[in-house]
């Protein structure tokens, strides 16, 4: 796998490996044919996948934040096929309402809560 789409991938890989999260089959398939973007693919245990791309070269917290997005949607889809909560990563203060909402803040890539605001953790270090 492309160096900067793995170190982009890692700490979002973290934090899906918490409780309420989903494990990914991560499959190294390109199917960007752009020499400036890196992709791959994420399976679920449905065998559904989707694919997730980064442009290169951008800051690594761009990079997070796109990235997060992308693997926030794929974990939705493989939560609703589980029939688990799709509010994946769960706002803790709004656990029943929505998920967090991956930003820029102050130059880290953060899980905030999408309604007030509030930061919740760096992405990569949620708690649960």
């Amino acid at each position: 796998m492309e160096r900067e789409l793995a170190a982009a991938l890692e700490p979002i890989l973290f934090d899906l490996g918490k409780p309420g999260g989903v494990e990914p089959d991560l499959r190294d398939e390109p199917w960007r044919e752009d020499p400036q973007i890196a992709s791959a693919f994420l399976y679920a245990s449905d065998g559904s996948g989707q694919g997730i791309s980064i442009d290169l070269g951008l800051p690594a917290v761009t990079q997070v934040v796109a990235l997060a997005d992308q693997v926030q949607d794929w974990a939705v889809e493989a939560l609703w096929s589980l029939g688990r909560a799709t509010n994946w990563p769960p706002c803790p203060q709004h656990p029943e309402s929505h998920p967090l909402a991956a930003v820029v803040r102050a130059g880290r890539a953060v899980w905030a809560c999408p309604t007030l605001g509030t930061e919740i953790s760096e992405i990569g270090t949620l708690a649960c």
